[in-house]
């Protein structure tokens, strides 16, 4: 077992894209349980062979459909608009965009990819210090994957069996914790005169046209989550109609969208969809090598430390997520340790939406955590700014968002409060 893991690091270490490397630790694992290899070809399909995996690829269309039919100029128009009158306000609208675009994209990489380019540029003439409007971006970039629609619940829901629906409503919370724990980094800088005011009052256009197009924009995510609740549709029939709506939002009403450039969001919703199917496959096969070799076993034995002690094992299962987010793609470590880890939290009475929403969490926060922290890449290449300064002035939004963590492991109905109240 330690030896496939080790394979599968040093795959990971030498530049191997992250499904070959998991594929190829996989079939070294099968291979020292003394396996047929023709196994590994009816694990590969049977591994993305799931009803709820069907929804993927929609709501990766619905949010390509979205971010470039004109949302993005929309969202930072009604977060501006909100924060225009207060110090440090254009930082206050970056996390609140985040919040609002987190309903529409459903990926960090997504929101600090848009909202970065338009934000390093605005908040530098306003007077902010370059790694300071990056780290705010950063920061609550990681948001995306939380809210709903999330295509980190899904995938928890189709390797866990825990209702998709409940793994949306509880992701709400958890999402506004973190937009919350950077806000009030931003709060307290505010208080100290570190940040300007917004130079600009106003300039977005008449407020009742913002209005109107804001609650075009925000119904999306109501429709994709309310539609489940009232049992009208699935998660893959939601995220159909997602797809529908965004295209009649973004062709028909706002027009910011042509034949050609829906062509070219199909396509890149494509080969997204194909990259996690194959990330999808491949870590089903390391997950059944690491079955066939005992880690399930290794797993049980190591929750009875933590017996009678679930608030130490959510801590723990928090520091391995943390650590294994700075090296593992995060679907890769949803797909590969979500099943080991539910048996032994239900086994301890935890609820399973309050730890999927802490794995979901501190697997989000390595996306802005170096080796491997993709969003930081993004913010440095958008905002052609260098890492070690981007680090000091990231540090205590990572800090605020540790603590979110613990108080997420403190206090369950954070996760569980809405589940309970809207889809008891």
């Amino acid at each position: 077992m330690i030896w496939v893991a080790l394979c599968g690091l040093v795959l990971l270490l030498i530049g191997v894209p992250v499904a070959f490397s998991l594929g190829l630790a996989g079939l070294a694992g099968v291979l020292l349980a003394d396996i047929p290899l023709s196994i590994v070809t009816t694990r590969l399909f049977t591994g993305v062979d799931s009803f709820v995996f069907l929804a993927v690829p929609f709501y990766i269309l619905a949010a390509e459909i979205m971010s470039q039919g004109g949302i993005t100029t929309r969202l930072i128009a009604i977060a501006s608009s909100a924060t225009r009158k207060m110090r440090g306000g254009t930082a206050y609208a970056n996390i609140g965009t985040s919040v609002l675009f987190a309903g529409i994209s459903g990926s960090a990489v997504a929101d600090a990819a848009a909202l970065g380019r338009v934000f390093m540029q605005e908040m530098p003439k306003e007077g902010y210090s370059r790694p300071y409007a990056a780290a705010v971006t950063v920061a609550s970039s990681i948001i995306g994957p939380i809210i709903p629609p999330s295509g980190l619940a899904i995938l928890i829901g189709a390797v866990t069996g825990v209702s998709i629906i409940d793994l949306f409503l509880a992701g709400v919370g958890p999402g506004i914790l973190l937009g919350s724990a950077c806000a009030a980094i931003v709060f307290f800088d505010a208080v100290r005169g570190r940040l300007p005011r917004p130079r600009v009052a106003d300039q977005h256009g008449p407020r009742w046209r913002m209005l109107i197009e804001g609650v075009a924009v925000a119904t999306l995510p109501l429709i994709i989550v309310g539609g489940m609740v009232m049992g009208a549709y699935t998660a893959t029939e939601g995220g159909g109609i997602a797809v529908a709506y965004a295209i009649f939002l973004s062709v028909v009403v706002f027009r910011k969208m042509d034949m050609a450039g829906l062509w070219q969001a199909f396509m890149r919703a494509a080969r997204t969809s194909a990259t996690i199917y194959l990330l999808v496959a491949a870590a089903t096969i390391l997950s059944y090598a690491l079955n066939l070799l005992g880690i399930s076993g290794f797993v049980r034995e190591a929750a009875l430390i933590f017996q009678d002690q679930p608030l130490f094992f959510l801590l723990a299962l928090s520091v391995l997520m943390l650590i294994l987010g700075t090296f593992l793609d995060i679907g890769a470590a949803i797909l590969i340790f979500m099943p080991l880890v539910m048996p032994a939290v239900i086994s301890l009475g935890i609820d399973p939406l309050q730890a999927s929403m802490i794995v979901m969490v501190t697997l989000a926060i390595g996306l802005v955590t170096p080796p491997v922290g993709v969003v930081l890449f993004v913010i440095m290449r958008v905002g052609n700014i260098g890492m070690i300064p981007l680090l000091r002035a990231l540090l205590p939004f990572l800090i605020a968002q540790l603590l979110a963590v613990v108080i997420l492991c403190l206090v369950p109905e954070i996760s569980t409060w809405l589940p309970q109240t809207l889809n008891p």
